[in-house]
């Protein structure tokens, strides 16, 4: 009798794992790429490639295709101020689900139009 509860057991300790280790391996190790590029399709527009994205890790690649110098902003990271044509990747992790805002931070850029809001799943 005792050899069957240890089975059992091990039967119901195996499956919880089976089922488990994959969720947990996949609880906030989402990875993706969003294609920011600044200035388009005018001078003081951000267009970006997704709208929401899963929490984890996200890689942003910024292109300036503006005139002006530009950056971009998201949850407490900056890329450095782009001239026309730079590109720079920022690499950001979101912890948890919300609204992101991003912005350039060029002053007066942002209450021109430079601005939006990320959702992240």
């Amino acid at each position: 009798m005792k050899k069957i509860r240890v089975l059992t057991l091990a039967v119901v300790a195996t499956a919880l794992l089976a089922w488990a280790v994959p969720a947990m391996a996949q609880h906030g190790t989402a990875k993706a790429t969003v294609n920011v590029t600044l200035a388009k399709p005018s001078e003081f527009h951000i267009t970006v490639s997704a709208k929401s994205v899963k929490h984890g890790t996200v890689t942003f690649a910024v292109t300036n295709s503006g005139v002006l110098p530009h950056n971009f902003k998201i949850n407490g990271k900056t890329t450095k101020l782009l001239s026309m044509g730079q590109t720079q990747n920022l690499t950001v992790t979101f912890a948890k689900a919300g609204k992101y805002p991003y912005l350039c931070t060029v002053t007066g850029h942002a209450l021109s139009g430079m601005k939006g809001v990320l959702t992240v799943t």
